[in-house]
Order: structure tokens, then C-alpha cells, then sequence
């Protein structure tokens, strides 16, 4: 038994196959439905026993050996052959035949033939399509069959539906593959002219045109240089005339049809009229304005009346005159007239050409070796500037008002500088503002001990000046100066110029300023001020480290000397003195070279940190006044409430669950006051001992020693250096460490 013909199985090549193995279709036959087999190739291409395949009609050339079928072989390949037809005309007596020319091709793949006739101009004969694409049988008797590749040749005739076609001629295609399939091509011939349409050529060529005629072709040009603009950027002088003015101009030129258009670039504020064009697109003329001309005065040709006598029959005509007699000739513009530095008559103004555009550039480098591109100042240079001069202060509010007076017709408020006002304002804890300790400098004995707290607002330039009030003094104290600029002195009042006021530059601990004729010495500033400084030591360098450093290196031969200074100022041995004892050292050693100012630089960079975390016992002080102030006395609901939350009775609690209590309880006490107190009572668990918490609070039960007012340290009095009893900038400086990074001394 055979196996199934499946993929893998193998078969004896010499086996036959039965007719069993032909693939098989339901078909019909009389209406009655059968079974038809097909003379079809089995699975694998291979033939069964006893089949044979019919094969079609194709024409294969010689020697090229292609085993596929003709319409993949032949593909858009087509034999062309040249013929012509003798038509009788027994109608006219002008002709006796006419000569039809006609295409021929015969379409390889399937054995087609198609005639077209090609389109003669006035043959007054309906052309094109003559047979359409078909397989055209032979003529009888061989009706039966076909016309095939072997029928056509050269200098034959060949019959279609009863018209003889007369084969002359063919392409080098057709030559070529008849040749290859082995058919002997005869020479061809010449095709015989049609007698009509030489009578007809004759006669047009030397019959001249009816209407005069003259060609002007003007669109190769248009479509080579379509949307092709040279740009030139020009400029018309005319300030020379009444109200004239320079005037900037763009020129466009369109070499499609050499036509000109210009545009007016107006500036900002000109007073001019927006206009879209100064000239519309048009030709531009030479020499213009070139007058008023008559219709057809202006024409591209010159036409002749001829005159065609008195008779019945005369015939009018008209004729081109060649030479042009009378005709009025007007240049134009072309692109070889314009370039750089050439001056262009605009229908009577002088326009220069300053510059051009990258294409006008490459243009005309492309098409005429250009090279020398360099451009003009269209620009008119700048009118001279007129100072403008105003008159002096009256003396009646302040400088600036007065200035808006002299402005405008109706005064406006001078608009200061907001942006600054933004950036320098007071906002949180940055007050922007620079405060100093002065004093009085004064020749009245009674005045020298007053002291004053000078402020400059950052925002507006402006300084204050208040005076503490001091019990028994037998002075009111209270504002000094008002918020208000100070004038630098020595200026005059009544001027037209602004007048220079105090800077925030100017005021450094030690300075001298004038305050309207009071003479102040600074000699000292807050924290804040001293902070802002040292950050801004490109506008404040006393302020600035490595330049008081540097002033400092300059005393080397006074290293050793200094170091027994500040030996001998620390009797305890703690490598560190207070402030007003190094600034004594540091003001005898440099003799004046160093201003108090990078005094307190230096001081601040080597001073002895501070502890940042105070005491517990303070931080409870703090506590006890602030709860003692509120009243609050509600100890025992708080302890209640936790033992409430404390599930497991262990008398622990987290700390955040202790600070959210006390938030809810509304218990008086700042939210870093309350925080820094929770820090020290919980532990490394975070956990609080409520309890014990609580109970410290409690200001009845547990008092604690109220807070001391830290009494600042009473400066002792120098000539420069006086004053009532002011913060100093920091209480100790090591002074080896800057031995060691100035003079590169080391501890014995």
C-alpha cells in the first residue's frame, strides 16, 4: 500500500504515479454534476503517469534558453515597425491618392497588434487610435490563425480587415530581436511623400501671414526664474529738499519678467504713513519720467497700413515694418545695471544700491564672476546730540519732584526704582537693613556720651538715626532723624544736577559720616549688618578676609614680637584673648594701618565658637516666663490625657504624640521653644517620660531660677573707642590660629 504523498515521505523517482494522484474538481456536464480531473502537474511540480502538458504558443529568441512563460518573458516589450497606406480620393481633382503614415506594434507577450496615425497639424482627417489592441487574424483563406512575430518584416506588405499596410522601416529595438530569433531583415526603404501636402508646403513657404506675427517668448523665462527675487537695500537722499529726510528703501527685483518694486522700511515714531509700496511692481525706465505718450505711440512692433489701390476687390493688408522707422525706444532696468554702489534714477530720484541680500550675491557670482560684494552705510549717522539742560532746584520738595515739573506740561510723581524696593525689602526675618552704633562727635562736654543707632534701608538708600533713651540722662532720647536720604556735605543746593547721597559702601565700623552737619564715628553693628558685609565683600572689602589678611602679612618682620604680645595677654594659657585685648594688640602692631572694620573681620574669622544648644535649666526659665505670662496652670488634664493614651502603662510616649497634645491644648509656648524642650527629655527611642515632662513645666510646683539680663561688658574708654555699654562682636579669638595661617608660626 502507497503512503500519503506527505511532506517527507520519499518516493522512487522511477516510480509511476497513477492517474489517481491528478488533482480533481466538481464540475458540471448536460446538468448533470461529475467528477473532472485536470491535466494538471501533481504536488511537487511532477508530471503523473501518462499526463502531458499542453504547452502555449510562445516565441523564444535563439540561444537564450528562458523556460518561463511568454507574458512574464515578454513583459512590456513591443515591436515597432513604420508603415503607410494608400488612400484614393475620387472626390478631388487636386489629388488622386493620399499617403497615411501609421505606427504598427506588435506586443510580445500575448501576440497583439495595435495602428495608431500620428497627429498631423490642419489634415483635416480624424487621427490617433486607428485599430485598437487586439490579435488580428490572417486574411483568408488562413483566417483561422493569427498574426504572429514571423508575419512582420521590413519592406513587406501586410493586410488588416482588407487594408494593405506597407511596412518600410522599424526601430533598432525590433531590428535587433528579429535578428535574434533568426528572421533575415530586408533593407529598408523611403516612404513616399503625400502629393497634396507637398503642393501645400510649397505654398506656405512662400505665402507670408495674413495678420503680422512675431513671436515673443517670455515663457522660458518666466519658468526658469519664477519665484527667483533679487533684494538690493537702498537709500534715498532727500535732505537736501524742504522737510526731506534720508529714507531706507528695499528693491526687489523679479527675474522672471525684469519687473521692479520698492518698499519703504519706515523707523519707529517717523510721523510717516504706513504704506505698503513706495513703487508698485512695473518695469522701471531708464531715464523717466519719460513724458506722456499717445496709445500706441509705446509698442513692441511698428505695423504698416498697405494700401490696396481703388478697385471693387482691393484687399487690405498690413505689414511689419523691419526697420523700425518712427518706433519710440524706452530702456529699462536689467539685472546687469544693478549693483553695490550704483546710483538708479526712480522715476526722478536718486536711489543708492548699498548692499544685497546672500542670493543677489550668489546670482550674480553664478551667472556674471562677481566677487566684490562690499557694502555701504545706508544708515544716516546719528544727529549730534543736544544736552538737555534744566533748570536748578527751587528748593520746594525734593530734587526729583522738581525735575518732573520741568518734564511735561502736566507733572507726573518721580517713579522710584521698584524692582530694588522688591529685592532689599524687609520680609520674615530679613529685615534688609544695616544698623551701626554711633557716637556723637561733638566738642560740647555734655554731648559726648550720647550714643545713637544708625540705620540705611537697603531698599531706598534712606538712614534713620534714633537715640536709646537712657533714664537721668537729661535727654528726651526717641528719633534723631527721620527716614529720610542723606546728602553728602559740600555740595550745593540750588544746582542742576541730582546731588550724590550717603551709600551703603560708605558706612563701615570706624567710618565718619556727616548727617546734615552732625558728625558721627560707628563704632559698632549688629550681627546681621557684620553677615551682610562679609557676603558682599566685593562692595564692602574692609569686610573682606584675604584682603585684611594681606595688610596683616605686610608686618612680618613683627611676627615674633606679636606672638609675645598675645603670650604674655594670656596669662591662663588658653591659647585665646577676648576682643577688646586683641584689638589693642592689633591696633599698636599695624599703627593705624588697620581699620576697625577688618579688625572685626579678623576677629570674627578666628573668634572662639559659640555653644548653639543652651542649658536645659534655660530653656525652662524661658518655659516658666512665658507660661507664668499666659496664666497656664492646666498640668494635670495634660497628664491625665496621656495616661489615657498610654495603652501598655509604660508612662512613655513618642514625642511627636506629645507635641501634637500640647499643639491641641493650646499650651503657650513657641513652636522652637517647644521643640528644643522635647529634645531634651526624650530618648534614643524618642520617647518622653510625660510624667516628668510635665511636672518640670509646672512653674508652681517645680519653680527655677528666673533669667539674668546679660549685662554687656562696659568698653573701656580711648579716643576713639567711647561709649555707653554696646555688644561686642565676639567674646574670644584664637590667636595661634591666625599666627599660623598669617606668619606660619607655630605652638612651642
Amino acid at each position: 500500500m502507497a503512503l500519503p504523498l506527505l511532506p517527507g515521505n520519499s518516493f522512487n523517482r522511477n516510480m509511476g504515479k497513477e492517474k489517481f494522484h491528478k488533482s480533481q474538481h466538481w464540475g458540471f456536464c448536460n446538468n448533470v454534476r461529475m467528477l473532472v480531473s485536470e491535466d494538471k502537474p501533481g504536488i511537487g511540480g511532477e508530471l503523473l503517469l501518462g499526463q502531458k502538458i499542453k504547452p502555449k504558443y510562445s516565441v523564444f529568441p535563439k540561444g537564450m534558453g528562458i523556460d518561463m512563460p511568454s507574458w512574464v518573458a515578454f513583459d512590456k516589450q513591443v515591436l515597432s515597425f513604420d508603415a503607410y497606406l494608400e488612400d484614393e480620393v475620387p472626390d478631388k481633382s487636386q489629388e488622386n491618392y493620399r499617403i497615411r503614415r501609421y505606427k504598427i506594434y506588435f506586443y510580445l507577450e500575448d501576440d497583439t497588434i495595435e495602428v495608431n496615425e500620428p497627429v498631423l497639424k490642419n489634415s483635416g482627417l480624424p487621427q490617433g487610435l486607428f485599430i485598437r489592441r487586439h490579435r488580428i487574424s490572417l486574411p483568408p483563406p488562413d483566417d483561422d490563425r493569427f498574426y504572429t512575430v514571423y508575419h512582420f518584416n521590413v519592406n513587406t506588405d501586410i493586410v488588416f480587415y482588407g487594408r494593405t499596410f506597407k511596412i518600410y522601416d522599424c526601430d533598432a529595438f525590433t531590428r535587433s530581436f528579429l535578428k535574434k530569433i533568426g528572421v533575415k531583415l530586408n533593407p529598408p526603404r523611403q516612404c513616399p511623400e503625400d502629393p497634396y501636402m507637398k503642393t501645400r508646403r510649397e505654398k506656405l513657404d512662400y505665402m507670408g501671414p495674413l495678420r503680422p506675427y512675431q513671436s515673443f517668448d517670455t515663457l522660458k523665462q518666466f519658468l526658469e526664474y519664477d519665484r527667483k527675487v533679487l533684494r538690493f537695500f537702498c537709500v534715498w537722499d532727500d535732505s537736501c529738499s524742504l522737510f526731506g529726510d534720508r529714507r531706507e528703501l528695499i528693491l526687489h527685483y523679479f527675474l522672471s519678467d525684469d519687473t521692479v518694486e520698492i518698499k519703504e522700511v519706515l523707523p519707529r515714531n517717523s510721523g510717516r504713513d504706513a504704506m505698503s509700496l513706495f513703487l508698485q511692481r512695473r518695469k522701471l525706465p531708464k531715464y523717466g519720467p519719460p513724458g506722456v505718450f499717445q496709445p500706441g505711440h509705446l509698442t513692441d512692433q511698428t505695423v504698416l497700413n498697405v494700401y490696396g489701390g481703388y478697385s471693387e476687390n482691393r484687399v487690405y493688408g498690413y505689414l511689419l515694418d523691419k526697420y523700425n522707422l518712427g518706433k519710440l525706444d524706452q530702456e529699462f532696468y536689467k539685472d546687469t545695471d544693478l549693483s553695490i554702489g550704483t546710483t538708479i534714477n526712480v522715476w526722478g530720484r536718486k536711489v543708492l544700491l548699498c548692499d544685497c541680500d546672500d542670493f543677489t550675491k550668489t546670482y550674480y557670482r553664478t551667472k556674471y564672476g562677481i566677487e566684490n560684494f562690499t557694502s555701504i552705510p545706508c544708515k544716516a549717522p546719528p544727529p549730534p546730540t543736544i544736552e538737555r539742560k534744566f533748570p536748578p532746584y527751587t528748593g520746594f520738595g525734593s530734587e526729583e519732584d522738581s525735575l518732573r515739573s520741568c518734564i511735561g506740561l502736566m507733572p507726573t510723581p518721580h517713579q522710584r526704582n521698584f524692582k530694588k524696593f522688591m529685592e532689599f525689602d524687609s520680609y520674615g526675618n530679613i529685615s534688609n537693613t544695616l544698623r551701626f552704633f554711633a557716637k556723637l562727635i561733638t566738642h560740647k562736654c555734655a554731648d559726648v556720651e550720647r550714643m545713637f543707632v544708625i540705620s540705611y534701608f537697603l531698599s531706598d538708600d534712606t538712614i534713620s538715626v534714633f537715640e536709646p533713651i537712657e533714664r537721668n540722662s537729661g535727654y528726651t532720647g526717641g528719633m534723631f532723624l527721620r527716614r529720610v536720604r542723606v546728602k553728602k556735605p559740600g555740595q550745593e543746593v540750588f544746582k542742576s544736577e541730582f546731588s550724590d547721597y550717603i551709600k551703603a559702601e560708605e558706612l563701615y565700623v570706624g567710618a565718619k559720616v556727616n548727617v546734615n552737619g552732625y558728625l558721627f564715628l560707628l563704632v559698632n553693628a549688629d550681627e546681621y549688618t557684620l553677615n551682610y558685609m562679609e557676603r558682599n565683600s566685593d562692595k564692602f572689602p574692609l569686610s573682606n578676609i584675604e584682603l585684611a589678611l594681606q595688610k596683616l602679612k605686610e608686618e612680618e618682620p613683627k611676627s615674633r614680637e606679636l606672638k609675645q604680645v598675645f603670650i604674655a595677654a594670656d596669662c591662663m594659657h588658653t591659647t585665646m584673648v577676648d576682643f577688646n585685648t586683641f584689638r589693642e594688640i592689633m591696633m599698636n602692631l599695624t599703627v593705624g594701618k588697620l581699620t576697625d572694620q577688618e579688625v572685626i573681620t579678623i576677629a570674627r574669622h578666628y573668634r572662639v565658637p559659640e555653644d548653639p544648644c543652651p542649658d536645659r535649666n534655660v530653656l525652662l526659665a524661658q518655659a516658666h516666663q512665658q507660661l507664668k505670662k499666659n496664666a497656664f496652670e492646666n498640668f494635670e488634664r495634660l497628664i491625665a490625657t496621656c495616661v489615657y493614651q498610654d495603652r501598655e502603662k509604660k508612662k512613655v510616649l513618642p514625642s511627636k504624640d506629645i507635641k501634637r497634645l500640647c499643639k491641641s491644648s493650646r499650651l503657650p509656648l513657641n513652636e522652637d521653644l517647644l521643640g528644643s524642650l522635647l529634645s531634651r527629655f526624650e530618648d534614643s527611642e524618642k520617647q518622653i517620660n510625660y510624667e516628668s515632662f510635665f511636672y518640670a513645666l509646672n512653674w508652681r510646683v517645680n519653680p527655677v531660677p528666673e533669667l539674668e539680663v546679660v549685662s554687656y561688658i562696659k568698653e573701656r574708654c580711648e579716643d576713639e573707642w567711647l561709649g555707653m555699654p554696646s555688644p561686642i562682636p565676639v567674646k574670644g579669638i584664637y590667636y595661634l590660629n591666625l599666627l599660623k595661617d598669617v606668619f606660619g608660626l607655630e605652638e612651642e
